[in-house]
């Protein structure tokens, strides 16, 4: 990690053209943003593509890559009703595909995650691993076999 999509060119390159594919971008919603971005970059080997910031200070939202997938994270917003984080439970689960889930798990814990469950070969033809994050999102890291 990172894989062939360790560079912000790359990533652009790849997924930013105008039309060239669907996809989507999952936003989370994270107290401290500029936290979670270096946790996500040791964690998971993530690049910051782009980051915006309100009048305050606060990180209005940062495009990140997970290895060439994007996804969003926004502070807390009055103005748009988003809240950080589920009060009990889970709200949603990022699942992402990778190469080796075990080393990907191992790295997420080493920046601080907590495993949910340990990365296991299911009779369903997965091998998956569940982590939490600090900041309370859920991360299936699987691998199709």
């Amino acid at each position: 990690m990172p894989g062939t999509f360790g560079n912000i060119a790359a990533v652009k390159q790849f997924v930013m053209q105008p039309n060239s594919h669907t996809f989507f971008a999952p936003q989370l919603i994270i107290k401290d943003c500029a936290a979670a971005i270096e946790f996500y970059k040791k964690a998971f080997g993530v690049v910051e593509i782009e980051r915006w910031s309100n009048d305050d200070g606060t990180v209005h939202v940062a495009e990140l890559s997970f290895d060439g997938c994007i996804f969003h994270i926004h502070e807390p917003s009055q103005k748009h009703k988003l809240i950080s984080g589920a009060t009990e439970g889970v709200a949603i689960i990022m699942g992402v595909f990778v190469n080796d889930p075990h080393s990907v798990v191992k790295q997420a814990l080493e920046a601080g995650a907590k495993e949910i469950d340990p990365v296991t070969d299911y009779e369903y033809g997965y091998r998956q691993g569940t982590i939490t994050d600090p900041f309370g999102h859920e991360w299936l890291i699987e691998k199709k076999l």
